[in-house]
């Protein structure tokens, strides 16, 4: 007799909560085409995740593709066809289609292995101790993750304890603001001198932003849902083993339609 079950809906670790939940490929790939690692990312696939981005923003930079976006949405296409680097160009196209077709095939293949655990039932901790850390399953308010990230980009991943994302997306928002020169392009713009403000930021590593600060508010809010769900299915599992009746038609919860 199998004693250990197949699938678990959810692992609670020390450095934050793994889960299965029904996703959307199509929101899935999307972020994969944004940037790509990122759709890897919101399905958990940390390492996978990490390889992408860090080959995207090799290539882009060996490539200067940012550069000759710059140059052809101002109109400068003979500047576009100059900065290009063409000796990286060829290795760009297949990597950037596979990420965005394997996060598409991952986030069909885990919600058909969300419905096989959700039928399991199987047991799963809510609480996780350890001598650097507390990792437990409660409640936290989504719109305040997505508040935190709004303000500082990671910061919603520490308030909803995504420990691994929250690193990731800290350093690489630092990173990025330092070598762009943001701030200080910030600081011209609030002191109205466009022509210093536009001439100190380096627009090469300024186009990685947008995506990293849309991806850090979408990825806070959605987890945090995700896992205030995730606390109510527990909730719901334990009452109904300990507490109900075998009669007794208890409410289910979104997990266990």
């Amino acid at each position: 007799m199998r004693t250990k079950p197949r699938r678990q809906i959810a692992y609670v670790g020390l450095l934050g909560i793994t889960q299965l939940h029904l996703r959307n490929p199509l929101i899935i790939a999307w972020w994969a085409a944004a940037f790509p690692g990122f759709g890897h990312l919101l399905l958990s696939k940390y390492f996978r995740g990490f390889i992408l981005i860090g080959w995207e923003m090799l290539i882009n930079s060996q490539m200067h593709l940012n550069e000759a976006i710059v140059y052809t949405f101002t109109g400068q296409f003979e500047k576009a066809n100059e900065v290009l680097n063409i000796r990286w160009m060829s290795l760009y196209a297949p990597v950037y289609l596979f990420a965005i077709y394997d996060s598409y095939r991952t986030s069909v293949d885990m919600n058909h292995q969300f419905i096989l655990a959700k039928r399991e039932k199987a047991p799963m901790d809510c609480f996780k101790m350890g001598g650097m850390e507390i990792n437990y399953l409660d409640k936290r308010s989504p719109w305040l993750a997505m508040v935190w990230s709004l303000l500082m980009p990671g910061v919603g991943q520490l308030y909803s304890h995504r420990i691994i994302n929250a690193f990731f997306i800290l350093v690489n928002w630092i990173m990025l603001c330092y070598f762009s020169h943001l701030l200080e392009g910030i600081h011209y713009l609030l002191m109205w001198d466009l022509t210093q403000s536009a001439s100190v930021v380096n627009m090469h590593w300024l186009l990685f932003l947008p995506s990293l600060y849309g991806f850090s508010v979408y990825d806070a809010y959605v987890n945090t849902v995700e896992y205030n769900k995730l606390f109510d299915h527990e909730q719901a599992c334990m009452l109904q083993e300990g507490y109900q009746h075998p009669q007794f038609p208890f409410p289910k919860s979104s997990l266990r339609k």
